[in-house]
């Protein structure tokens, strides 16, 4: 069965970093596309950061770039994200996902999810 478990959520001060984690398991195979969305109340989900497994392709939503770095450790089975200068629109549950496929910034493409991690950002 593949779980995926995010962690690293917390509450913090604008202009501050935190870096969540999202660990696989049960997955024999490479993925070929992992994925950070979130969604705040009332909105709908969005993708943060994808990227396929060789860095070959990577996006960011507007809102985060130069801010925000997906990254991965394959040999330890996750990926990041690590996200600077956070600013109270950050504020949302951050989910981890995760595709054999090419990227796609539509959340109905991904069928593994996380339970997701919540981060708040106070001004």
């Amino acid at each position: 069965q593949v779980q995926l478990v995010e962690s690293g959520g917390d509450s913090v001060q604008a202009g501050g970093s935190l870096r969540l984690s999202c660990a696989h398991f049960g997955f024999a195979a490479a993925w070929s596309c992992m994925a950070w969305f979130r969604q705040a109340p009332g909105k709908e989900r969005e993708a943060v950061a994808l990227m396929n497994p060789n860095s070959t392709y990577t996006y960011y939503t507007n809102s985060v770039k130069g801010r925000f770095t997906i990254s991965q450790d394959s040999a330890k089975k996750m990926w990041y994200l690590q996200m600077n200068l956070l600013k109270s629109e950050d504020t949302a549950m951050y989910y981890c996902a995760a595709r054999v496929g090419n990227c796609a910034s539509a959340a109905a493409s991904f069928p593994y999810w996380g339970q997701g991690t919540q981060v708040e950002v106070a001004v």
